[in-house]
């Protein structure tokens, strides 16, 4: 794969040794996540919203409202800045000072224009595969009301970089001969026990993707 050309606009600038512009890296970050932050102003003012996403190739599908106003902006072609982040974990240094994070970070920067038909259900296809395999083809799909209810967008990655720290504590020489534990805490996402909605009927299993999730 390509790298993301280097830019005013994704150039790594604080600690530029753990920038990484290539495409395998920003794309590995992004699939691993399905929870993402869009940055977009509307009328000189900014606004940061949390949402679900999917990526196909250099392309990344949301969905929202018709009635939102990310959708409604967005959809004008907006330039539009989405981050994901992993938190891997907490750096704790024998001074407050040098205390860090372990993380992976991608920043994407683009604009999105609206779908409708095969791609919009496309779309959504992707943002249901991305955050549980398997779920869109055990679950009803969506009816003309609801599709009418729901923009989905395309945004196609114009530029991007991801920025990585991994390793211990980066303490000053004179602190290491100090009586202070120090090291990493390695932080994780699990899920836990499925809790089955109290109106389920009697007799109907797991689902088979809740399932494999499970055994992964």
């Amino acid at each position: 794969m390509q790298d993301f050309p280097k830019t005013g606009r994704n150039k790594i600038k604080r600690i530029p040794k753990r920038g990484q512009y290539d495409k395998e890296t920003i794309y590995k970050i992004l699939d691993d996540a399905f929870l993402c932050h869009i940055g977009f102003v509307v009328d000189g003012q900014p606004f940061v919203i949390p949402t679900a996403y999917g990526r196909e190739g250099d392309k990344i599908y949301l969905h929202g409202s018709s009635k939102s106003r990310m959708m409604m902006g967005m959809e004008k072609g907006i330039p539009v800045c989405i981050t994901v982040t992993h938190l891997d974990g907490l750096v704790l240094a024998r001074s407050s000072f040098h205390h860090s994070m372990n993380y992976r970070s991608a920043v994407v920067f683009g604009t999105a224009k609206k779908v409708e038909g095969k791609e919009k259900e496309k779309g959504l296809f992707i943002i249901s595969e991305n955050i549980l395999k398997g779920r869109w083809d055990e679950a009803r799909v969506p009816n003309k009301k609801e599709l009418k209810a729901t923009t989905v967008l395309c945004l196609t990655i114009e530029s991007a970089s991801a920025k990585t720290r991994t390793g211990p504590p980066g303490d000053e020489k004179e602190d290491y001969d100090l009586p202070i534990w120090a090291g990493v805490l390695p932080v994780k996402q699990t899920y836990g026990t499925p809790q089955a909605d109290p109106l389920l009927n009697d007799g109907i299993p797991l689902a088979k993707s809740v399932e494999k999730l499970l055994d992964d």
